[in-house]
């Protein structure tokens, strides 16, 4: 069977470690990102992703406002896409949408509610062409633009994270008031690819994802409670499509690229260099005793935010579950009412407890990103956000790695700017945000 085929394993052996300790002198050392060039003035709401167009402008996905705006090369808004307006014939729709790149400069526009894809023009123009999603079923992955690697188009094919493998189970009909089995959701997701024109589909490799542990139980006076149990450090495999159309599999066991050409044709690149940091069992422990206090400092700071995330888990469960729309967790339904069953009365859903593995469950190495770290740039190259072994300036560290799957370059991300895209010509497009609005500004890579 392929490498690449294969679903990573954990761990790594003492021979892997060793050789990339010792190359870990070759990595670039750390340079500031290029100077600003333009800033936004406009009111914008939670940007989850944007499109490069011709001219210097830019198609982004206000996903909070639900629109789709047209920004010219100063980054002020020029024109309204798509926008949230029931009268309009280019309504965004009830969920958040995606951008995604089509044939040359034009862009489709994936409405997850619909179950459709609509056509914008390189000038930025929504066009009459409509298409149905591949799959349905994927609608909901589709739309994942804002959550790392949502879709891309690549040769004619859509490629995307395809729905895992959950599974329900029940040992037998379910009582009277009983609550629904949780599912067993897997450590790995497939990548697949759908042909636009025959539809046909075949997984192209797997990834490793975080995985967690959920427990439910009703208590004897209607009480629903939810435990999660996370791993705060867990290795994961990330993945792009570059602008070349190449797909690349980042694995963070060993931290090398497995890459997948439009034609089919499969490489691995060796190993990139990186600073390894081991982790004794004492550092293990430090780990989850400092996760855990940050974690009860933001719930403290935020009373609201167990209501949230209460709500959020209702919501993924009924995703994950049906892959359709989200079902929200109501916190005043009535149970009961069944022979023989209790009384009809509010059962309450508390907001879920967040626990975390034992610290031997931790990796022996920090691996070297998290989930949702990695970008393709407009050049060919792929951004990865690692996560320091030592000290270094304010601000995230990004690996540039080529087509050779080489970190030729390491770039320093101001603090407290992300990356939303990038824009050819060596342009990356950074966001700040603040409360529920962003503020967007043009940068030279160098």
């Amino acid at each position: 069977m392929p490498r690449s085929l294969t679903r990573p394993a954990v761990g790594l052996t003492p021979f892997l470690l060793l050789s990339s300790v010792l190359g870990a002198q070759d990595r670039p050392p750390i340079r500031a990102l290029g100077p600003v060039i333009a800033t936004s003035t406009d009111s914008l709401g939670l940007v989850s992703n944007i499109r490069a167009i011709p001219g210097g402008r830019l198609l982004i996905n206000d996903a909070s406002n639900r629109r789709v705006l047209l920004l010219d090369s100063t980054l002020k808004v020029v024109g309204v896409v798509a926008d949230s307006t029931p009268s309009t014939s280019n309504a965004y729709g009830p969920r958040p949408g995606v951008l995604l790149p089509y044939r040359g400069d034009s862009t489709l526009f994936v409405d997850a509610a619909s179950l459709s894809m609509l056509v914008i023009d390189p000038s930025g123009t929504l066009t009459p062409r409509v298409m149905s999603v591949p799959r349905s079923q994927d609608a909901g992955m589709l739309a994942l633009g804002g959550v790392g690697a949502g879709a891309y188009y690549s040769n004619g094919s859509l490629v995307y994270r395809g729905m895992p493998n959950i599974q329900m189970r029940m040992s037998g009909p379910p009582a009277p008031g009983a609550l629904p089995p949780m599912p067993t959701v897997p450590d790995s997701m497939p990548v697949v690819r759908v042909n636009l024109q025959s539809r046909a589909v075949d997984t192209v490799s797997y990834v490793k994802i975080p995985k967690t542990n959920t427990n439910i139980q009703r208590t004897d006076d209607g009480r629903m409670t939810v435990s999660i149990e996370v791993n705060p450090l867990p290795v994961v495999d990330e993945w792009v499509v570059t602008s070349t159309g190449e797909i690349a599999f980042i694995r963070g066991r060993d931290y090398h690229v497995d890459w997948v050409a439009p034609t089919g044709e499969r490489r691995s690149t060796p190993k990139i260099a990186f600073d390894w940091k081991r982790l004794s069992d004492e550092d293990k422990v430090k780990l989850i005793d400092s996760v855990r206090t940050i974690r009860e400092k933001q719930a403290a700071a935020n009373p609201g935010q167990g209501q949230q995330m209460a709500q959020a888990f209702g919501a993924a469960m009924g995703s994950a579950a049906g892959g359709g729309a989200p079902v929200v967790m109501r916190f005043e339904m009535r149970e009961g009412g069944a022979a023989g069953g209790p009384p009809n009365r509010p059962m309450q859903v508390q907001a879920p407890q967040i626990n975390y593995v034992a610290p031997s469950e931790l990796p022996d190495y920090q691996p070297p990103f998290f989930a949702t770290s990695a970008r393709a740039d407009a050049d060919g190259n792929i951004w990865v956000l690692t996560i320091p072994t030592k000290p270094q300036p304010a601000g995230s560290v990004y690996d540039v790695i080529n087509a050779k799957g080489e970190a030729v370059d390491r770039v320093l991300i101001p603090e407290g700017r992300t990356i939303v895209g990038f824009a050819p010509g060596g342009v990356v497009i950074l966001g700040t945000r603040t409360g529920t609005t962003t503020t967007l500004e043009r940068a030279r890579i160098r």
